[in-house]
């Protein structure tokens, strides 16, 4: 489906090959859609009780796309959350289920705040409360979301009912960007992976509004795993957690594209829209004290730069140059 949302290059099977090729028949591959209810029953009906832990990740993730097809938008991220959780509740009910959520179920109410414009990046003062990071106190409600965000609330909520409702140990975890060296970023899905691979290649990336000094939290694969194995060493009922980089890897548009120029020694092609996307945050530091609170031997490891020179390293040779491409 990532394939058919942003093209070919999103595509993830040569991650799946790499799989099947490391783990041989430890790693099964069920090429399903989340919302074919039918086959996704079959599969809980085969393992049932044997499921002890399911991590809910499929979704369609970018603004744009689902501003262009609400209908599939929804029905993706909301109706194949409920076949999960219902087959879950049917099959193997004492599982643990993790949802990757986000936080556009936030709207653009983080435009609220009162940011401060410096040379490189929108920023809060260091006297206000969520100077190190929102947590999840933020309202949901009153707030333009993008129907992106929309259908992802409805997924979060549906996510706490099945745990406060028939007491299902169900966590929502609010990320903001998640990446690291093997994410298939393209133009409508996943900044960094997508703004190094164009500094690389001599692709022209755009940036689109707040002068290019948005800024975003981080966090790289392997802390977000870590962060889902210690919930399913010791799981909780109904529980909704901000989850990124916090003040530990963040960065603005503009420090992303001066980091990637001077990890690549390439300048990067880019031009910028004055339009904002609808919805879009101008300023996202995740507050991840709630989870280090009931997690505390729970860290985060990388940085923004430690991420971006991952990326680098690991795709440098799959992802040739313009130049190279041409005189081939």
């Amino acid at each position: 489906m990532r394939q058919v949302f942003f093209g070919k290059d999103a595509s993830t099977e040569w991650n799946r090959d790499c799989l099947l090729q490391d783990y041989g028949d430890r790693y099964i591959h069920h090429n399903i859609d989340i919302r074919n209810h039918e086959a996704i029953s079959q599969i809980f009906h085969t393992y049932g009780q044997d499921i002890s832990l399911i991590i809910h990740t499929a979704a369609q993730p970018s603004h744009d796309w689902a501003a262009n097809d609400p209908y599939t938008d929804f029905t993706v991220n909301a109706n194949g959350t409920l076949v999960l959780l219902e087959n879950t509740r049917q099959h193997c009910p004492e599982a643990v289920f993790i949802f990757c959520s986000t936080n556009k179920v936030y709207g653009d109410s983080p435009n609220l705040l009162p940011l401060v414009e410096k040379d490189l990046r929108w920023e809060i003062e260091q006297t206000h409360p969520y100077y190190q990071g929102i947590n999840e106190k933020m309202s949901i409600d009153n707030c333009k979301h993008s129907l992106f965000g929309a259908s992802k609330v409805a997924a979060d909520v549906l996510v706490q009912e099945y745990g406060r409702y028939f007491n299902m140990k169900t966590a929502c975890f609010r990320g903001g960007c998640l990446t690291g060296p093997s994410h298939s970023g393209t133009k409508l899905h996943g900044f960094l992976s997508y703004l190094m691979k164009c500094t690389i290649t001599g692709q022209p990336y755009q940036v689109y509004g707040y002068k290019g000094k948005q800024v975003r939290d981080n966090i790289h694969s392997y802390d977000l795993v870590n962060a889902f194995y210690h919930f399913y060493q010791a799981p909780r009922v109904a529980e909704v957690y901000n989850i990124g980089g916090s003040r530990f890897s963040n960065c603005s548009m503009l420090e992303a594209i001066g980091h990637c120029e001077a990890i690549t020694d390439k300048k990067l092609t880019w031009n910028y829209v004055e339009s904002n996307r609808i919805g879009d945050h101008i300023w996202w530091i995740s507050d991840v004290q709630k989870f280090k609170s009931q997690y505390p031997n729970w860290e985060l490891t990388y940085t923004i730069t430690d991420i971006l020179q991952e990326i680098f390293n690991e795709n440098i040779a799959r992802w040739p140059s313009i130049k190279n491409l041409i005189f081939r």
